[in-house]
């Protein structure tokens, strides 16, 4: 008897009709399987036990099955949500104990699974402590004996992305302090830090606010506060690659410490943001600034961030970051570029790498 059982569901799985996956037929009659992830009207999303995610490109479609429910955005404003299959160029959406849906498939704004929906509508009325999403590095160097050195390094890089607005914070720092020769000295000392807020307008532009900090001992920067804004546009929204446009203007307060005077000024603004996948496993966060002073015509301020993520495990990675940052005006005697870089072990924040 379980042999007779044990045959007919084998047979049963085997018939033409039975679905066990997703299926996504395309126009040159290539057939592909798995769970169905997302498509935007652009591409579409298949992810594979064997070969992960696949995006292919919509108009290459032909037509697709689903065996559980998506969630579909139609151009009306609509979002209907049941099995999916489709029959010519109508997509037809069967949800349990309804009547069936059917819709052009040019109507069709976007198609979610039901994780991805989950997500999606979670963005649309977040609260403010959920989708934070990023990572803090630290690192600490000791030596004693023939030398007596202290190396304490922070790195922190932290967004939270809704479908309306980004707000992203980051921060580095480095202490150093050496007393081989018996009398102990700085050797190093600076924090930046700050703070943007990004508003969508539309799908491609949005304003921004941002607050930045900084302190730098051995330049005699005691503090630099910056406040800022202008507009920005979003150049690439693709799954591994987000790069924004921004431009603007803002007010610098610098405070020296020493014989050389504070001093404010009124800068313009402008650069560019890149957020980049480079694997399953690895992130590169970056951006790059420029600062032209209209008080001091002629001087002007450049800084370039960077940090890369590569996990080790779902929480715990190996973070380096690199802060560089050029003032052509510093106070008489110092230096006009600092570099600073960090690395160490990372811990992630917000959603776990799977």
């Amino acid at each position: 008897m379980r042999r007779t059982f044990a045959l007919l569901l084998i047979i049963i799985a085997s018939l033409p009709g039975t679905a066990i996956a997703d299926e996504v037929k395309l126009k040159n009659g290539d057939r592909l399987t798995g769970k169905i992830v997302k498509a935007d009207g652009k591409s579409l999303v298949l992810k594979s036990d064997f070969v992960g995610e696949v995006t292919i490109v919509w108009d290459a479609v032909a037509s697709i099955a689903s065996d559980e429910t998506l969630y579909l955005n139609l151009a009306d404003g609509r979002t209907v949500s049941g099995l999916v299959t489709t029959t010519g160029d109508q997509i037809e959406v069967r949800a349990a104990g309804a009547v069936s849906v059917s819709v052009p498939k040019s109507s069709v704004k976007s198609l979610r699974s039901e994780a991805e929906e989950a997500v999606f509508e979670r963005q649309l009325h977040p609260g403010w402590f959920e989708l934070w999403d990023g990572g803090a590095d630290f690192g600490l160097a000791l030596t004693s004996g023939n030398s007596k050195t202290t190396n304490v390094a922070l790195g922190l890089a932290l967004s939270r992305t809704t479908a309306r607005d980004k707000t992203s914070v980051y921060a580095a720092a480095i202490y150093a302090r050496d007393s081989t020769t018996g009398t102990s000295r700085t050797t190093a000392n600076t924090v930046r830090g700050g703070i943007r807020y990004d508003r969508n307008f539309s799908k491609k532009w949005f304003g921004y606010g941002s607050a930045d900090l900084e302190h730098n001992e051995l330049q005699d920067l005691s503090l630099r506060l910056v406040l800022g804004g202008g507009l920005g546009y979003h150049a690439i929204q693709g799954e591994r690659t987000q790069l924004d446009l921004l431009g603007g203007g803002d007010l610098d307060r610098e405070n020296f410490s020493g014989n050389f005077n504070n001093r404010s000024s009124a800068e313009l603004q402008f650069g560019q943001t890149l957020s980049y996948k480079v694997s399953s496993r690895a992130s590169l966060k970056e951006q790059f600034f420029a600062f032209p002073n209209l008080t001091e015509t002629g001087e002007y301020r450049l800084n370039f961030d960077t940090g890369l993520v590569t996990s080790v495990t779902r929480r715990i990675g190996w973070q380096v970051t690199m802060s560089d940052h050029y003032l052509s005006n510093p106070p008489p005697g110092f230096k006009k570029n600092d570099l600073l870089l960090t690395t160490g072990l990372s811990l992630k924040i917000g959603r776990a790498l799977k």
